[in-house]
Order: C-alpha cells, then sequence, then structure tokens
C-alpha cells in the first residue's frame, strides 16, 4: 500500500507531505483547488512521461517521492534486479528546468521503464475521464481481456498474427518474383564458383605478401646476417670478444669495490643478450635460401588474387569475407526460393494464431458473460434499474487482435433492446456504467492501492451514495484514494483531505491538509451549500458522517 507522498515544487504546491492510512481516502477541494494534482504527481514517481511544464513557477526541479509498502508479489522482481527487500519501497522522480528526468528506486537510479514495471504491482489509476475512452471498441476489448487476466495471450495472438503475415508477405513475394529470384541465384553462384576456383582462406593475402617480400630480397637478408653475425662474434674485436674482456675486468675489480656490481650485471645481461642474438642470427642463416622456383610461385598467386580482387572492385585481403557473404546470399535465396517451404512456414503460421486465437475468443466469453451479470446488478443500484449491459463479441475476419470484436451493449431501462453504448448512454449513465466496470474490475485486481480521479462525474442524489458505499465496501480489500466532488463519497471516507487553494500577491499555492472531524462536518458542508455554509448544512453534513 501507498504510505507517504512527498510533493515539492510541483505545479502550484510548495511543499507537500501526505500520509496515508488503509481504507477508504476521499480527497476534497473547490474547483481548481489542484485536486487531481496529487494524481499526476503520483503518476510522475511511478514513471508517466512528464516536462518542464510541471515544474511550479519560478522553481529549478520538481521533486516527487512515493514511499510504498511493497506486497509479497513484488519480492521476486525486486530481488532480480538486485534490490534490497526493506520495509519501504521508495521511488522517487525528479524534474529539472532544463527538461532532464531522473528517476530512483531506494536511492538507486533506475528507467522509466522499471518504474512502469514496478507500478503495475502496485497502483491502478481509474482517471476521471475514463467512461469517454469507453466508447471507442479498442478499449472495450482491452478492458474485458484485462478483466479476464488475458492480456498475455491478447499479445500473443498479436505477434502470432505478425509472423503468420510475415509469412503469407514473403509467399506472395517469391511467387510474383521467381524469375528474379531465379537470375539472382545464379548471378551468385557464378560469383562464388569464380572465389572458389581461387581457393584464397582467410589471411592469405598477408601472408603471401610477406613471403615474397621475403624471397625477393633473400640476397640482401642473406648478406645483412652474414655481416651482423660477423660484427658480433666472428670477427676479431667483436662485440662478443669485447663484452668477454670487459665482463672479466669489472669481476677482478669487485673485490676492491662492490659499488660495481650494477656495471658487472648490466655487461653480463648484455653479453648474454648478444649470444642469443649470434644463435638467432646462425638459426636464421641455416634456413635462409635463395628459391626462385618459390618466388616465381608467390608472385604467381598473388597476381592472380590481385586480378580477381580488380574485378570485384576491392581489396584483395576482402575476398574472403566477399566470398563468406554471398555465400550467406545465396542460402537465403535458395530458402527465400523454396515454394514449398514458404507454404508450410505459412500454414503453420496460421495454425499457430488461429490455436491462440480460439483459446482466446473462449476466454473472451467466459469473461463476457460473467460481466454482464455483474455490471447489470450494479446498475439497478445506480438509478438504471430495469437496465441491462450485455458484452457482445462479433465474429469477424481474423485479425491482430482475435476473430472477433467487441462491442458493450446497454440498455437503459426494462423493455427495451441493449444497443452498443455510444449510441444510447446518456452522460449520466455512461459515467455510472464506468464506474460499475471500474468496481468490478478493481475487485479482482492484484494491485494493492486503486485511485478514482472524479470517476462519480455525473451522478448525484441516491445515486452519490451508492457510489460512495461501494467505494467504502471496496476500501475493504484495497485501499482506495478517491478524488471526489460529491458529499455523499466525502461522507464515505474512512480518512478526509481538503485540498485548497492560497493566494499571495502574485503567487497562487495549493494546501493539502488532513480533517480533524469538524474540520470534515465543514468541508461536507461546503459540498452541500456551496460557498455559504449555514446550521442546516452542517447539521446535514453531521448526519450523513454519523451514517457514513
Amino acid at each position: 500500500m501507498l504510505r507517504t507522498l512527498h510533493i515539492r515544487d510541483f505545479v502550484i504546491v510548495d511543499q507537500a507531505e501526505i500520509q496515508f492510512e488503509t481504507g477508504f481516502t476521499v480527497f476534497s477541494g473547490e474547483t481548481g483547488a489542484g485536486k487531481s494534482i496529487l494524481i499526476d504527481a503520483l503518476s510522475l514517481a511511478l514513471g508517466s512521461r512528464g516536462d518542464t511544464s510541471v515544474l511550479r513557477e519560478g522553481a529549478t526541479r520538481t521533486d516527487i517521492s512515493a514511499v510504498f509498502e511493497p506486497p509479497a508479489s513484488l519480492h521476486s522482481w525486486l530481488s532480480e534486479h538486485e534490490f534490497d527487500i526493506d520495509d519501504d519501497l521508495v521511488l522517487r522522480r525528479v524534474i529539472d528546468n532544463q527538461g532532464r528526468s531522473r528517476a530512483f528506486i531506494n536511492g538507486l537510479p533506475v528507467t522509466l521503464g522499471q518504474l512502469r514495471e514496478l507500478a503495475e504491482h502496485l497502483v491502478d489509476i481509474h482517471g476521471q475521464h475514463a467512461h469517454q475512452s469507453l466508447l471507442k471498441s479498442a478499449s472495450q476489448r482491452d478492458l474485458l481481456d484485462a478483466q479476464g487476466g488475458q492480456q498475455a495471450l491478447a499479445r500473443q495472438v498479436q505477434q502470432a498474427w505478425q509472423q503468420w503475415q510475415q509469412a503469407e508477405k514473403t509467399l506472395i513475394t517469391v511467387r510474383e518474383n521467381a524469375a528474379a529470384l531465379q537470375e539472382e541465384r545464379e548471378r551468385l553462384e557464378w560469383q562464388l564458383s569464380e572465389l572458389d576456383r581461387l581457393a584464397l582462406h582467410e589471411g592469405e593475402w598477408d601472408d603471401i605478401t610477406n613471403a615474397h617480400n621475403r624471397l625477393a630480397h633473400a640476397q640482401a637478408l642473406l648478406d645483412g646476417a652474414t655481416q651482423a653475425l660477423a660484427a658480433l662474434g666472428e670477427d676479431e674485436g667483436s662485440v662478443q670478444q669485447g663484452l668477454n674482456v670487459a665482463s672479466h675486468q669489472i669481476r677482478q675489480l669487485l673485490r676492491h669495490d662492490s659499488h660495481l656490481q650494477g656495471v658487472y650485471e648490466s655487461i653480463e645481461s648484455a653479453r648474454i643478450a648478444s649470444s642469443e642474438a649470434i644463435s638467432d642470427l646462425n638459426s636464421y642463416l641455416d634456413k635462409l635460401e635463395l628459391d626462385p622456383a618459390a618466388l616465381a610461385h608467390a608472385e604467381q598467386r598473388m597476381s592472380a588474387i590481385f586480378d580477381m580482387a580488380r574485378k570485384f572492385k576491392i581489396e584483395p585481403a576482402e575476398l574472403p569475407a566477399l566470398q563468406q557473404s554471398w555465400r550467406d546470399q545465396l542460402a537465403l535465396s535458395q530458402h527465400a526460393g523454396n515454394i514449398d517451404l514458404l507454404i508450410k512456414e505459412a500454414r503453420e503460421g496460421e495454425n499457430a494464431y488461429r490455436s491462440l486465437a480460439d483459446q482466446l475468443s473462449t476466454a473472451r466469453r467466459q469473461t463476457g458473460k460473467k460481466l454482464t451479470k455483474q455490471v447489470t446488478e450494479v446498475m439497478q443500484t445506480l438509478a438504471m434499474k430495469g437496465g441491462a449491459f450485455e458484452v457482445s463479441l462479433n465474429a469477424c475476419e481474423p485479425s491482430a487482435h482475435g476473430n472477433e470484436t467487441v462491442d458493450f451493449l446497454v440498455a437503459g431501462h426494462a423493455g427495451t433492446r441493449p444497443k452498443p453504448l455510444a449510441k444510447v448512454a446518456s452522460g449520466g449513465e455512461l459515467a455510472r456504467i464506468s464506474l460499475a466496470l471500474s468496481v468490478i474490475a478493481s475487485q479482482a485486481a492484484r494491485v494493492p492501492t486503486l485511485i478514482f480521479d472524479e470517476v462519480d462525474t455525473g451522478v448525484g442524489g441516491a445515486v452519490a451514495e451508492v457510489v460512495g458505499r461501494l467505494l467504502r465496501e471496496l476500501g475493504e480489500r484495497h485501499q482506495v484514494l478517491c478524488v471526489t466532488h460529491l458529499p455523499q463519497v466525502a461522507a464515505r471516507g474512512s480518512q478526509h483531505y481538503e485540498v485548497k487553494k492560497s493566494t499571495s500577491g502574485s503567487t497562487t499555492l495549493s494546501i493539502i491538509e488532513p480533517l480533524d472531524a469538524q474540520g470534515r462536518i465543514n468541508e461536507v458542508a461546503r459540498m452541500l451549500g456551496g460557498l455559504k455554509i449555514t446550521d442546516t448544512t452542517r447539521k446535514h453534513a453531521r448526519e450523513m458522517l454519523l451514517a457514513g
């Protein structure tokens, strides 16, 4: 559940810290006081998009923190993402006046995607305009799938549809372009045959250029190495001879002065290195020989490789990579040109889609029957006695969303045939049906905190009392927060906050305050009677609160 919400420099809120309890909490206030700002601030902490427009006038940044008691269902997610499982789960969002946004979970920086992923386990928000989206077929379909817990299956259906359509598209393309594909395969086969005859392996060009360079300069290498060997150790006065003499002399002097030890070691190191160099040069000269035949072969091979590279307009060293690329293209072309295989893949894609779509259809029918009954029952208590709600599934051509369209039908009173929601429901009826759907969907919700942002718009009187009762009952199973303008709903709250504006000079701020018993009486009286509060409205407010 949500424990604390701290807001700083957000829209018209200077600073606010709100403590939350279990049960049903209401927020009320005059129009324009900033009641929905609370929901907007919490939405930011939960990963919604935001920009500099959310900053309070003159502020350098807005800073919002929400502290939750994490449900057990989140422990595995927190462990998987290497977060400590503490008593508190702190979500924080900072946006500065340059538009930079930062997000944190328990003090560690995270992405907005991670915040949103976490939010799915914590809070469900029903916005004040939710009833308007009910007029859209896509929203009705999404609500039905969510109510039945079939979102994952719906995504699988969409993916299977895309794979099936891609397979069909490939098959059509191949059939329409069979001649061009055959010509492309023949071109690739000819090019590969040219390179296959050359039989050039990876790195061969570097190897053969190095070998050619060595063979072409064999005499110079032979002469130079022989001269170096003589200078090192074979001629009189050679390096090796001088180092031997110097080593012997310094070793004798060491008996009289140990400070020469470093000099002696340096000479010894040079003497050993020269000995190794003499050995290496002898070995090199043993292997080095003049080989005109090998030189001719290297020149012939280099010429063949260079001619092939010139034919295909690339560098010689790039030929092996080009050969592999053409092999890959030919393999793809041969696969794409295999009509029988493509037909098989298309049929397999279709079968996979139809299997998943049939499962989704079955689930939608079951959920639709249950939702039809539940919403119809709630309508009887919301001044729509005799009315009926119906989830209608109509078969259609296969699509990314399954084999049927989803339509919500409603009959406002007894004796009328249900018709599409968009055609027959008045604004008030639509708001009430939306509220019924929200309450029913939330009863099945797994998240601990439910938020209703003026979803009671368009209702009043006795219906408003029913709305308050429904939300109060929901608060027995979840933590429920509700922004409301109805006194009948506010009176049902277990906790009550008032949101009001304060103006000082040219600055307007929104203040959120918890109400005590007398404060609640005054606020409910204001909601009942407007700006002028009388003893009569206070009495009525007191009675409503006692009844709640």
